[in-house]
């Protein structure tokens, strides 16, 4: 596998690198990974990473609701 594939993935790297959104917005783990699955679902896994999202979207949507989780 090509190293520079790895470090630097297509679907992170257009822009901005994730781990640097996030950092620079103070997001938590939900927060992050909500904007990583919407922000690359058209460059790599489709439908897949949109049910991802919500799937962390609703999770920290009961964690601040205080719904039984």
């Amino acid at each position: 596998m090509d190293k520079e594939r790895v470090i630097h993935p297509k679907h992170y790297n257009e822009g901005i690198e994730m781990w640097d959104y996030a950092y620079s917005h103070d997001l938590d783990f939900f927060e992050g990974n909500i904007v990583k699955y919407v922000t690359r679902w058209k460059h790599k896994n489709g439908i897949e990473d949109l049910k991802k999202a919500k799937q962390y979207l609703d999770k920290l949507i009961k964690l601040n609701t205080n719904e039984s989780i």
